[in-house]
């Protein structure tokens, strides 16, 4: 069965580029990612667009540096094919303050552009209206309005938007983001949910996982595959006693023909990555290929 497993870009220490030109805000930071990448076992490298300044100021990289990142990743042996964008917790397409959503909007444009010229083909967007404010009807308004301009943008550079299910209720289900998804009624506006928050809710308000992840039947692009538990939605490694339903999830994922997975995890202070990394990338291939043994493929 052919899927492509991802590797979460901060699954790498920072530490790695602190001396090079530029961070990890650079082509060459970025190629090298790739390289660590391809060599522990994985596919590709999914690409951190937070809410950091180092991060976002790669959105105002110039065309042609955009393209030379795709073309130097390829050549390294993992290309970049999906972009977190977690940028908007901090700048929300749904703020009070008319400054910050004009801000979340240049970086959805920008990120869309970035995507483009880069060769990246789904954006996974982070769903929520706020996150430092208190939602109400307004923040749900503006979220909307800018959603689907959002969309149209996508629409225009034939870029995927995905939303992400998150640790907060505004979104942390597939059918809270169906809800938008299906308001929208864009084809280039999906879902790409994560399993272990996914499982968090479910937990939380007592239903079953793979049913609410059903919901998205043919509308969800990815998933991501991370370590949770109650009440804890990061900074876990594989197999170290958390509930996510690894086959599970998988199983009904690829029953719905989804083939594209990412491991989300953190480097740990103290931790050696050269360990981690190929050994998490062996943990979710023996899921993922479990799950597809279930189904006959």
């Amino acid at each position: 069965m052919n899927y492509s497993l991802g590797l979460y870009e901060k699954a790498i220490p920072k530490e790695l580029f602190a001396e090079g030109p530029g961070g990890v805000s650079s082509v060459n930071s970025l190629s090298r990612m790739c390289g660590i990448a391809a060599k522990y076992g994985f596919d590709r490298l999914e690409i951190s667009i937070d809410e950091t300044d180092e991060r976002l100021s790669r959105l105002d990289w110039s065309a042609s540096k955009q393209r030379e990142l795709a073309k130097a990743c390829r050549l390294n042996g993992a290309p970049i094919r999906t972009m977190c964008l977690s940028g908007h917790r901090k700048y929300p397409m749904g703020s009070h303050d008319p400054a910050v959503r004009d801000r979340s909007m240049e970086i959805m444009e920008k990120a869309i552009h970035f995507a483009a010229n880069a060769n990246i083909s789904l954006i996974q967007l982070a769903g929520y209206d706020v996150y430092y404010e208190t939602g109400d009807d307004a923040t749900r308004g503006w979220f909307t309005e800018n959603l689907l301009k959002s969309a149209q943008m996508a629409a225009s550079e034939g870029v995927l938007l995905g939303f992400e299910t998150m640790e907060t209720p505004f979104m942390d289900t597939v059918k809270k983001a169906m809800d938008y998804v299906t308001l929208i009624g864009s084809p280039w506006l999906g879902v790409y949910p994560d399993i272990g928050n996914l499982q968090n809710a479910a937990v939380l308000y007592g239903h079953e996982v793979t049913k609410d992840l059903a919901l998205g039947d043919g509308h969800i692009f990815a998933i991501h595959l991370k370590e949770t538990k109650p009440g804890v939605y990061r900074d876990m490694d594989f197999g170290s006693g958390g509930h996510t339903r690894y086959v599970d999830c998988i199983e009904e994922a690829l029953r719905m023909g989804v083939r594209l997975f990412t491991g989300e995890f953190w480097s740990q202070p103290g931790q050696d990555y050269t360990k981690v990394i190929p050994a998490s990338s062996v943990f979710l291939r023996e899921k993922i290929e479990t799950a597809a043994k279930k189904l006959g493929l």
